[in-house]
């Protein structure tokens, strides 16, 4: 009964105000945030920001516990800390997958978010998931310059295990952003998240420390990944990388290892980690569309090297979906976080499309014969 009670306390207070306000002044004065929640032995400690106030309580073990989401859905016990259980996979290798979408630097602007994922049929009106055995890959950046970075996160959270369940996937790559701020660099955070900090008596990366649920599952992400014959990276593949020989399995184990939530703490003279981590590494490269040398024989060399024959990025923000090098580099950054409705791109059976937030797509950019593979 005690337990009872403290699951249905949780419940109440879980869900005040949590979904998105409408754009409005109170939207700016009153603060609405959370939850963030902790693992303390064997019990989830729970922090949630309602109306300016802080709110603590805690989440017991037991089938019924579960808490309720900026989303209006439900999370379990048993969901949330399984993420503690959970290891890095390093060899994010998929095959023979008939459909793909993939959308990419959203930086904290929810309502856009949904709106791509509902149009394109990613995501049914309850938010639910509904693309089947389909991939679904958020090409990273969450974090960021927008006022509702959690609502994304505890989406993609609750997304992720619907698509496993339907037999699909969603895969969150980190971009620089969610690097930054578990590394604790908040220069770019929103002024909601200043006020976070304040009423929450912490820093705003503790809020996402690696005993934080949302931290720990975020540490747990990959930078880089392959399905069918595409690569896929927030930022790009450089040539550097390339000639320093890390293939994508090394990648992600020595950010997961050595950098992912560590980067201020990096050892100096370190030339592996300094590449990774700096402008030539997969979160931050952007010569793909700014070095006026870079031909697509280099181009051709990298995907060589990882065995694929398209490119996926994000990170370079562009008015449109940008193709280049001869259909080898997409980038699908649009513009998403700064307010632009933004584009997806979908992929089915060979061919690829763009995704608008009216539900219409484009007809077929292209179609490659070797794609499903």
């Amino acid at each position: 009964m005690k337990q009872q009670l403290l699951f249905w306390s949780i419940s109440i207070f879980l869900s005040l105000n949590l979904p998105a306000l409408p754009a409005s002044e109170n939207r700016d004065s009153v603060i609405n945030d959370g939850p963030y929640l902790f693992l303390d032995g064997d019990t989830l400690r729970a922090i949630l920001i309602a109306d300016n106030m802080k709110r603590e309580s805690i989440l017991l073990p037991g089938r019924s516990s579960e808490i309720t989401l900026p989303s209006g859905q439900s999370v379990s016990y048993a969901e949330l800390t399984r993420t503690y259980r959970t290891k890095p996979k390093y060899r994010q290798s998929y095959k023979r997958v008939d459909s793909i979408a993939v959308i990419s630097d959203v930086h904290g602007y929810y309502d856009n978010y949904l709106k791509q994922l509902e149009a394109n049929g990613i995501i049914d009106n309850d938010l639910n998931w509904k693309f089947g055995k389909g991939h679904f890959v958020f090409l990273g950046d969450a974090f960021d310059r927008g006022d509702e970075v959690t609502e994304i996160l505890w989406h993609l959270f609750k997304l992720e295990k619907q698509a496993a369940r339907a037999g699909g996937a969603v895969h969150l790559l980190l971009g620089n952003h969610e690097q930054m701020v578990l590394s604790g660099d908040l220069r770019y955070i929103h002024d909601k998240y200043t006020k976070v900090e304040t009423i929450a008596g912490t820093t705003y990366s503790d809020l996402y420390s690696e005993n934080s649920v949302l931290g720990k599952w975020l540490r747990s992400k990959p930078v880089m990944l392959t399905i069918n014959n595409i690569l896929f990276v927030h930022a790009g593949a450089s040539p550097e990388l390339v000639q320093k020989g890390l293939k994508l399995k090394q990648v992600n184990k020595i950010f997961a290892e050595r950098i992912t939530g560590r980067e201020a703490d990096l050892p100096p003279g370190d030339a592996e980690l300094d590449l990774l981590a700096g402008n030539s590494g997969p979160l931050w490269y952007r010569g793909f569309f700014r070095d006026t040398t870079l031909a697509v024989t280099d181009v051709d060399m990298i995907l060589d090297f990882y065995c694929k024959e398209h490119i996926v990025v994000g990170h370079t923000p562009h008015k449109s979906i940008t193709i280049l090098f001869d259909n080898k580099v997409i980038g699908i950054d649009t513009g998403m976080g700064y307010g632009r409705p933004g584009t997806m791109l979908i992929y089915k059976e060979g061919h690829f499309r763009t995704g608008s937030v009216s539900g219409v797509r484009s007809g077929s950019l292209w179609h490659s014969e070797g794609d499903v593979k």
